[in-house]
């Protein structure tokens, strides 16, 4: 069942992949076909076309690699060659207000999903509590081990030894009852390394009493297991703060490892990787490789549902600043060029001349050559390490 459960997690991040891009492109489209442009093709995925149907004067339809989507608007750039027909509708002799709205149009519909999200999760889920977490084991430690990672030498740890499972809640720790992980832990460590001691859990309704023997662990009582965080629902205005403040967060945190990309590129295919902020960046493969990670670990289905919608905020907060950049063809690089456009112009009115007119996109095209080979360029490097070198989602 792991490996169903790892499949059923991949297979659920490549739609809310395939589902981010196409309401993307919805962006631009439904505000494009508001200000009365003609948008021609409107496709989920790439390459060969497996369905289609033209419903007015645009097409929609499912292509074969489900990856992506794309809208195409009629005269997106000067240097399209329109119908005369349609050449009033073209994006290029539109106002330049309304193209702006068209190009923008996608990113917000990312940060607005990303906010929607963690309203939902806020409200409908519930979010981690300030106050101690509870005595629900979350993660059971396979050995006694300072670190996350087992050697052979490493023995079993003691909460495995003894049956341990997740989604135990335990009741008392050697003759102790605990409410709280702080009660639970300090129970732990007063516990003298080497002594026999009689944990009662509650599992599936029934209480069991389980002897262990505690192991020593730096000079301390070591058990070995990890507590599930306790939970609450917020209101809609303390959720509206929440989601703001960490939509906040993770922006600058999503902006640290873009910078630190470069500083990162030696150590991907190294066990350094997951020490730096750039060693963090992954590409489909490995955000596949995590979701299926989270869907296949002991962890409830409350906490996978959690930790997948955040995965899902991340991407989508990524998809969309990352199209803000200004470069062709990214969104942000179509903005670039219409500010550029605009100021031009407004600096030739005031000294009486005629606009300019658009720019000359055939002088933009050596610069976004590079644009494109440097993100797939990019984005290849980041497969191969996914592949080679996975990151694994902390426990």
């Amino acid at each position: 069942m792991t490996h169903f459960y790892g499949l059923l997690g991949v297979a659920a991040f490549v739609l809310a992949l395939l589902l981010t891009v196409v309401l993307h492109e919805a962006g631009h489209l439904l505000t494009a076909k508001r200000f009365g442009m003609k948008a021609s093709q409107f496709f989920a995925g790439f390459g060969a076309t497996l369905w289609s149907r033209r419903r007015g004067e645009t097409e929609y339809g499912i292509k074969a690699i489900p990856l992506g989507g794309f809208v195409k608007i009629v005269g997106y750039t000067p240097l399209e060659k329109v119908d005369p027909a349609d050449e009033p509708r073209a994006f290029y002799r539109q106002p330049a207000a309304r193209r702006a709205v068209v190009i923008g149009a996608g990113v917000v519909v990312n940060i607005l999903l990303a906010f929607v999200l963690l309203l939902v999760l806020a409200m409908g889920v519930g979010i981690p509590s300030d106050n101690a977490a509870s005595t629900v084991v979350r993660r059971v430690s396979p050995c006694v081990s300072a670190a996350d990672v087992c050697t052979p030498r490493d023995p079993e740890s003691p909460s495995k030894k003894a049956g341990l499972r997740a989604r135990d809640r335990i009741i008392s720790f050697g003759g102790r009852t605990v409410r709280d992980w702080n009660q639970l832990s300090a129970a732990i460590r007063a516990t003298k390394p080497g002594s026999t001691v009689v944990v009662v859990v509650e599992r599936g309704g029934s209480r069991l009493t389980l002897p262990a023997t505690v192991a020593d662990l730096g000079g301390s009582g070591y058990f070995g297991l990890e507590p599930a965080a306790r939970t609450h629902r917020l209101g809609p205005i303390a959720a509206v703060t929440f989601a703001g403040r960490f939509m906040g967060d993770m922006t600058v945190s999503i902006g640290g490892v873009v910078v630190d990309i470069p500083h990162a590129i030696p150590k991907l295919f190294g066990h350094e990787r997951a020490s730096t902020p750039g060693g963090q960046a992954g590409s489909i493969v490995g955000g596949a490789e995590a979701s299926g990670q989270v869907f296949s670990s002991s962890d409830t289905w409350r906490d996978k549902f959690t930790t997948f919608i955040l995965l899902i905020v991340s991407l989508n907060l990524f998809v969309g600043l990352l199209n803000l950049v200004p470069l062709l063809p990214l969104d942000g690089g179509h903005l670039a060029v219409l500010c550029y456009e605009r100021i031009k112009a407004l600096v030739f009115r005031s000294r009486g001349r005629p606009d300019p007119g658009p720019v000359d996109m055939t002088k933009l095209m050596p610069l976004t050559y590079v644009a494109v080979t440097l993100l797939v360029g990019l984005g290849v490097l980041l497969i191969l390490a996914d592949v080679i070198n996975p990151l694994k989602v902390p426990q």
